[in-house]
C-alpha cells in the first residue's frame, strides 16, 4: 500500500501529527478549547507547509497520476485535517456522562458526526478510501482470539471493580437506581464503546497508518483515545488501564483486520464496566464482584 512512504516518515511530519493528536489532551484533559484549536491549526498548517516544500507526486491530480501509472503519496495535510474535523466535532459537547434525553441526543449527534463527517469528506471531497470499516475478519477467529475474549472478561472482573470503587471514579457516572436508568446506562455504555472503535481505530489510527509505521501510529491514536476516556470519567489512575487498552486495540486490529473483533473485545470490557457501575451505585444488587 504505502509501506515505502510510511518507512520514510519525516520528523517534521511526525511533529505535525503529534500536534494534532496533542489537541485531544488540550480539549479533553486540560479543558482548554483555545489550546486545542491552536494545536490543530499548527499541526494541519505545518503539514501543509511540509508538503508544499516537497517535490514529487504530491502535486499530481488523481487523473494525471492514473494516466502516468504513478501512485500518489497520500496527503498528510488531508488526513490530519480529517482527524482534526472529528476532534472538533467531539469537542463541541461536554463529555460528562448523563442519561437524560437531551444529553443522549447530544452525544448521538456529536459522536455520530465525528465519524460520519470525516468519512464523507474523504469519499466525496478527497475521493479516496482512507477511512473504511472492515467488519469481517480475513479468517475465522482462532483459539488465541477466543481465549482473549475470555481473558478480557476475567481481567475486567478482577480489576475494574477495584479501580472504580476504591478510586471513587464511579461517581463520574450518574446514579442508576431505577430500571429505566439502568437500561439507559446499558445503551449508553455500549454505544460509546462501539463509537470508540469506529473513530479511534478505523478513523484516527487508519489515517495515521498511511504515513507512519504501525507502532508510531498506534501511540499517536492512543493519545487521542485515552484523552477522550479521561473526560468521559476514567480518571484518577485510570490511564494505567486505558493506555494499555488503547494500544492493545490497535495491535489487535492490525492482527485481525476485523472491526467485529475489536468491537466485541470492547463490548465485553464495557459489559463489565456497566455491571460495576450498577453494583457501585446499588450495593448488593449485583453480588458477583469481589469489591
Amino acid at each position: 500500500m504505502t509501506e515505502g512512504w510510511r518507512s520514510e516518515a519525516s520528523w517534521p511530519g511526525v511533529a505535525s501529527a503529534l500536534l494534532v493528536c496533542a489537541s485531544a489532551p488540550a480539549f479533553f484533559v486540560v479543558g482548554a478549547p483555545w489550546l486545542g484549536w491552536l494545536l490543530l491549526a499548527l499541526g494541519v498548517g505545518s503539514a501543509w507547509l511540509i508538503e508544499r516544500a516537497r517535490p514529487g507526486d504530491g502535486d499530481l491530480t488523481p487523473g494525471a497520476g492514473l494516466l502516468l501509472g504513478i501512485r500518489r503519496r497520500p496527503s498528510l495535510t488531508r488526513d490530519l485535517s480529517l482527524i482534526a474535523l472529528g476532534l472538533l466535532v467531539v469537542s463541541v459537547i461536554p463529555l460528562a456522562a448523563e442519561l437524560d434525553d437531551l444529553a443522549m441526543l447530544r452525544f448521538t449527534l456529536a459522536l455520530g458526526g465525528a465519524v460520519a463527517l470525516p468519512y464523507l469528506v474523504s469519499r466525496a471531497v478527497f475521493r479516496d478510501r482512507a477511512i473504511a470499516f472492515p467488519w469481517r475478519a480475513r479468517r475465522r477467529w482462532g483459539r488465541l482470539q477466543w481465549g482473549w475474549l475470555v481473558a478480557v472478561l476475567v481481567l475486567g472482573w478482577l480489576i475494574l471493580p477495584f479501580y472504580f470503587i476504591t478510586s471513587g471514579v464511579y461517581l463520574n457516572w450518574p446514579v442508576v437506581d431505577s430500571p429505566e436508568l439502568i437500561a439507559r446506562l446499558f445503551v449508553g455504555v455500549g454505544a460509546v464503546g462501539i463509537w470508540d472503535e469506529l473513530f479511534f481505530i478505523c478513523t484516527v489510527f487508519a489515517l495515521l497508518r498511511r504515513h507512519f509505521p504501525d507502532a508510531l501510529a498506534n501511540v499517536l491514536q492512543a493519545i487521542v483515545f485515552v484523552s477522550f476516556l479521561w473526560e468521559l470519567g476514567y480518571r484518577a489512575w485510570g490511564p494505567v488501564l486505558t493506555i494499555p487498552f488503547a494500544l492493545l486495540q490497535g495491535v489487535i486490529f492490525l492482527r485481525t483486520h476485523s472491526l467485529a473483533y475489536v468491537v466485541t473485545v470492547h463490548l465485553l470490557f464495557d459489559a463489565v464496566v456497566f455491571g460495576v457501575l450498577v453494583h457501585a451505585h446499588n450495593p448488593g444488587l449485583l453480588s458477583i464482584f469481589l469489591v
